[in-house]
């Protein structure tokens, strides 16, 4: 993998369309694989959408039929917008190609960025991301009232947090003192390079999300940088010491291709 380097497309009034990001990588990704340039990561902010990868649900869209991007990325539904940064590191990777690796250099990374930040964050098991993690649920607020032990978001596959008020939204996760996704991760490899990547919430508007099941995710919430650090924080913070991690991360990373078990003769 080649030394990675960044391209700062455009934030705040100079944010970037989403279909002209998408193209902008098609464009970089096609130099990529034929070696033209080296790897390199797109970042920018997006004005207000919401994207949708492959697995996405219908019932995970918005209800009152806001327009959403289908998108060629692995996961599900998410929102971009102000105050959120977006990184697509376009890399290309040795064969054969090691998707989940290559997700988890993402989130160590973001890891990494958030604890210089004075933010402790984690992973959660079968949930890609970066995540703040919530309390025991035996110490958890209730909810209406009840007790978490018998959250209907649970125990209900037909239950909607959207149609039931505010204290279910996702944006209120902190208040419940619930698990709570800090930064997205979701990417697609193509021809062996890279493609799509990372959002992290830096001091976004969070009731976008509550439009939607983000992630397809009904349990849990979303977080950003200001509200869990009870501070101020900018983009123009974050950016150099995201720059700073993932080089770190990629320069330390030791790439070979996936082991591929041989089938018995």
């Amino acid at each position: 993998m080649s030394e990675l380097r960044f391209v700062r497309l455009g934030f705040g009034d100079e944010a970037v369309e989403y279909q002209e990001a998408w193209q902008k990588q098609r464009e970089v990704h096609a130099a990529r694989f034929e070696d033209e340039i080296e790897d390199t990561c797109l970042l920018l902010e997006h004005p207000p959408v919401y994207t949708a990868g492959r697995r996405t649900e219908d019932s995970e869209r918005p209800l009152d039929g806001t327009p959403v991007v289908d998108v060629d990325r692995g996961g599900k539904i998410t929102w971009h917008g102000p105050g959120q940064l977006v990184g697509y590191p376009i890399q290309k990777l040795p064969r054969p190609v090691d998707v989940v690796a290559h997700v988890r250099r993402l989130e160590e990374a973001l890891i990494r960025t958030c604890a210089e930040l004075g933010l402790e964050t984690t992973r959660i098991e079968g949930r890609s991301g970066v995540w703040v993690l919530g309390d025991p649920v035996e110490q958890r607020p209730s909810i209406g009232g009840l007790s978490l032990d018998f959250d209907p978001r649970l125990s209900d596959p037909e239950f909607d947090a959207r149609l039931n008020g505010p204290e279910y939204a996702p944006s209120n996760a902190g208040q419940r003192r619930e698990d709570r996704k800090l930064a997205a991760i979701g990417i697609r490899v193509a021809k062996g390079v890279t493609m799509h990547g990372f959002s992290l919430n830096v001091n976004p508007d969070n009731t976008w999300f509550d439009r939607i099941v983000p992630c397809g995710i009904r349990d849990a919430g979303v977080a950003s940088l200001a509200n869990e650090l009870g501070r101020d924080v900018t983009i123009e913070e974050v950016l150099p010491v995201v720059e700073k991690h993932l080089t770190a991360v990629m320069a330390e990373s030791v790439l070979a291709p996936r082991e591929v078990e041989k089938a018995a003769v």
